[in-house]
């Protein structure tokens, strides 16, 4: 009985503690969701980590993943394995600019759009998969040479004009 008591207290928690991190995503209409995919001009905001192994994790500082036609660069937080040491010592995250890189979209059959983001100008990271709803919502998979993937649920935003 205490088992499931405790069970029931601890889905409860997981219930409110979903409940504080709503998706600001869901306002966003289909047609400024479009604009924003196919210019390539947009900003991921990760709210939840899904390493390979261990447990998904909610992100409680800004994390996030800017996308101009210019300029891919990354500040996300990694939870996994990693195969070989970087040669940059200084971090264990997700952190890179990349100017040298091919952006790639291709619409979804049931709505939404797959982008796929390959930087050839960055050392760890091999390719990132950025699968976007209509309303705005996304999942971002990071592929690397050096570590297990790494997956963030969020959602995606206009750039602010000042945003490289």
């Amino acid at each position: 009985m205490k088992i499931v008591q405790s069970l029931k207290v601890g889905f409860c928690a997981l219930w409110i503690v979903a409940a504080g991190f709503p998706s600001q995503a869901q306002n966003m209409d289909k047609s400024a969701v479009e604009t924003l995919v196919e210019d390539g001009q947009f900003v991921f905001k990760a709210q939840m980590a899904l390493p390979m192994t261990g447990g998904s994790r909610y992100l409680t500082s800004s994390y996030d993943m800017k996308v101009s036609d210019e300029l891919i660069s990354a500040y996300l937080p990694y939870f996994g394995r990693a195969y070989r040491a970087p040669s940059n010592l200084s971090g264990g995250g997700i952190d890179f600019e990349s100017t040298d890189f091919e952006y790639t979209v291709k619409e979804r059959r049931k709505g939404g759009w797959d982008i796929r983001i390959t930087p050839n100008d960055v050392e760890d990271v091999r390719q990132l998969f950025l699968t976007v709803s209509e309303n705005g919502s996304a999942s971002l998979r990071v592929n690397s040479d050096r570590r297990q993937s790494i997956s963030f649920n969020g959602y995606i935003e206009a750039k602010e004009p000042r945003d490289n």
